[in-house]
């Protein structure tokens, strides 16, 4: 065997003997085994350096892509991306620190991957999205975020829809010390923005649920790292979401996903499927584009969970449509190519099979408790609780993220759980005490007595800190909030209420009860599309638009118009998607306009 170096290339002139050899074998072996197409030769079938004759040029023989898609096609974020990869750019980072400046529009893409996001023009400073698996956080963290909160930023840490956090309003000379303090409490931000897999979601009552098939929290773990330490799984089409549920009382909405891994129990009877529990896999879940994600068939081991999902990934970089950002998401691969072709894709990567089995040969999951994130819980461990607050909107106070750490060191165990209703649990309080938590949490303004119509209202940032979105979307939640808790009397089951300010639908508006995405109105005020019926899990259905252009300033009535009519009309048992959706859309205008 041949083992001399290749001979050097000069960067012009002719081509010695050698070279000419040299090139001959290496693009024969090229196009032996089909990665380079065999140009460039003469009538000889020899190589040539003779312009006339298409001599050895590489470029002319392998156009440079992305995947496939030559870069004149490209969009522009993926041509950003090709230019330099947003993992690349920490010095850039540290010289907008030293001069205080904010970035180009390039770099103000890539500046995501590390999670941080300049967020003009509505406010000129930079937000910072965390990654926090699972949604589990340290007392010692907690109380860190709240001291970067108040030392660099507004002094207020945003809790989101994905067990997650976001910190607002810091300036360009901080940037780096934001991201060296979240390093130095064990977290990261990286990854967390642009066209990346964001924070790994998963049920938030995970390893203490008394319902739970499966602690799925060493799943959404292993997964964060996985993503953590392979490099070639950041910068796909478009954004990513993975979620982990294990079966138990509180949703992790993972059917809003691109990859939902459902913890589910299989008894006896099944041929070479021993009994016991396993997850489903399904796919291509994006609620702003009016699609849950489907199961596949799938019935994988747990542990194979983290392998699969990475496989799905790397299939999703190298075929996702990179030319038009509207048709980039999984859900659009997956139109194209049907869920069997991407699962086939898929399992050539894998080291081992994937079984399939239908999901009604699966025992069926016990409903979630819809309103399960608040109030007091028992725990799977005896004598043990769980306690959930409302937290308007998500907005924590740094003096009240302090607090909540005080409390799960006192009562707790120094541990918060994080929900993707923009709320916060405080685990493993001893029965003795959990009158003194809720008392605890009253006095900061956290109730734990939930509302049926006013105990879970979710809403996006808003126009306040998103260029996106048309409406003040927490200011108008947070005015419902309080005109319902003032309604008399409680409905006889609990309504969710979603207001989000753009079609991306961070608030998932599809999926409330009541939903609202914001528009502006032709007077110039802020208002809404209102849309009622949209649920997840056992409830899963998109919601129908029924209202059209609703003032800001009009929706209390609405909602009370909307609420009243629910309770006076419907049946025993009957909740509020199932009432609705047993109604046409025309019923239902009739329905409360007869109640002006």
């Amino acid at each position: 065997m041949n083992t001399s170096l290749p001979p050097s290339f000069p960067a012009s002139g002719s081509f010695s003997a050698e070279q000419k050899e040299y090139l001959q074998g290496f693009l024969a072996g090229a196009m032996a085994t089909g990665h380079l197409p065999f140009v460039g030769e003469n009538d000889a079938g020899q190589l040539t350096d003779d312009p006339a004759t298409g001599g050895p040029n590489l470029a002319a023989a392998a156009p440079e892509t992305v995947y496939g898609t030559p870069l004149e096609d490209l969009c522009k974020p993926e041509l950003i991306k090709h230019e330099l990869n947003g993992l690349d750019i920490w010095d850039r980072l540290v010289a907008h620190a030293d001069a205080g400046t904010f970035p180009d529009e390039s770099d103000a893409f890539r500046f995501k991957y590390y999670g941080l996001f300049h967020v003009a023009p509505a406010q000129d400073s930079f937000m910072c999205r965390l990654r926090i698996p699972a949604g589990i956080l340290t007392s010692t963290q907690l109380r860190g975020l709240a001291a970067l909160a108040d030392d660099l930023g507004n002094g207020r840490l945003d809790i989101t829809t994905r067990n997650n956090l976001q910190l607002r309003e810091f300036a360009p000379k901080d940037i780096v010390n934001v991201l060296t303090r979240i390093q130095d409490l064990g977290l990261t931000s990286k990854g967390s923005g642009a066209d990346n897999i964001r924070n790994i979601t998963a049920t938030p009552t995970a390893g203490f649920d008394r319902d739970e098939l499966l602690d799925v929290r060493p799943f959404a773990k292993a997964m964060h790292h996985y993503i953590l330490n392979h490099r070639d799984l950041y910068g796909l089409p478009r954004k990513f979401n993975i979620a982990f549920d294990g079966g138990g009382t509180i949703s992790a909405a993972a059917d809003t996903n691109d990859i939902g891994f459902f913890a589910v129990r299989v008894g006896e009877g099944h041929e070479g499927i021993e009994p016991g529990v396993y997850f489903r896999v399904q796919l291509g879940g994006i609620t702003g584009h009016k699609d849950f994600a489907r199961d596949t068939g799938l019935l994988i081991k747990p542990s194979e969970a983290v392998a699969l999902a990475a496989a799905m990934v790397r299939v999703f970089v190298e075929n996702g449509d990179r030319t038009n950002r509207k048709k980039a998401r999984l859900k659009y691969l997956l139109a194209q190519w049907g869920d069997a072709k991407f699962v086939e894709e898929a399992e050539k990567r894998l080291a081992f099979p994937l079984t399939r089995l239908p999901l009604t040969a699966c025992e069926p999951r016990k409903p979630v408790l819809k309103h399960g994130h608040l109030g007091t819980y028992r725990q799977a461990q005896r004598g043990l609780n769980y306690i959930g607050p409302v937290v308007p909107v998500g907005r924590l106070e740094s003096w009240q993220a302090r607090r909540v750490a005080d409390l799960a060191d006192h009562f707790g165990q120094g541990e918060i759980r994080l929900t993707v209703w923009q709320n916060f649990l405080i685990p493993h309080v001893p029965d003795a005490f959990t009158g003194t938590v809720e008392t605890s949490l009253e006095r900061m303004g956290l109730t734990t007595k939930a509302s049926t119509c006013a105990g879970c209202v979710v809403a996006c940032t808003g126009n306040t800190g998103c260029k996106y979105a048309g409406a003040d979307t927490k200011g108008h939640a947070i005015c419902l909030m309080k005109h319902l808790r003032g309604r008399l009397g409680e409905l006889d089951f609990p309504v969710n209420i979603h207001l989000t300010g753009c079609p991306h639908s961070c608030a998932q508006h599809y999926c409330g009860d009541i939903g609202g995405v914001a528009t502006k109105l032709k007077d110039g005020r802020e208002g809404y599309h209102i849309v009622l019926g949209g649920g997840m899990d056992q409830e899963q259905g998109i919601a129908r638009e029924i209202f059209k252009g609703v003032g800001h300033d009009e929706l209390p009535a609405l909602f009370d118009r909307i609420l009243d009519t629910y309770q006076e009309s419907h049946d025993t048992g009957e909740t509020f998607v199932q009432w609705t959706r047993r109604h046409s859309v025309g019923e239902l205008q009739e329905l409360f306009a007869n109640q002006v």
